[in-house]
């Protein structure tokens, strides 16, 4: 039953069905509900369906389970962007696991947000790393 429902939802997901699928992970069992990775689809599919607050509360969730979950980090700043909240997005960023400095996108989202609060050299600086990371 579980892995049909975890399979359903990501199928779900990646027809943009966001409703179906969370419904399908409301379904589990509750120890399943709280495992890192059901939790890490949830808020895919959350960021997916738009619903910021939900995605930000998932992620945030997320970290406290797991403190070096990079994709709750990821995920969590845009969320929190996406929410106006954009100076909070990058101190979260920044305060993530040592690991996170190695993907192209921490990178390429501080620099972002750098450039909307205002911090044209430090967002130059950022997207240039992101860019020696992963050039495209």
């Amino acid at each position: 039953m579980s892995e049909r429902a975890i399979l359903a939802a990501q199928g779900y997901l990646e027809l943009g069905m966001a409703a179906e699928a969370l419904a399908e992970l409301a379904a589990l069992p509750a120890i399943e509900i709280r495992d890192p990775d059901i939790i890490e689809l949830r808020l895919h599919i959350l960021m997916q369906a738009t619903r910021w607050a939900d995605a930000l509360s998932t992620a945030e969730e997320l970290i406290r389970l797991n403190a070096d979950a990079i994709p709750a980090y990821i995920h969590g700043a845009f969320a929190l962007h996406e929410l106006g909240r954009t100076e909070e997005a990058r101190n979260l960023l920044l305060k993530g696991p040592s690991e996170l400095r190695k993907d192209p996108t921490f990178h390429y989202n501080i620099g972002c947000y750098e450039a909307v609060l205002g911090n044209r050299e430090a967002a130059l600086d950022s997207l240039q790393a992101s860019f020696a990371l992963d050039e495209t």
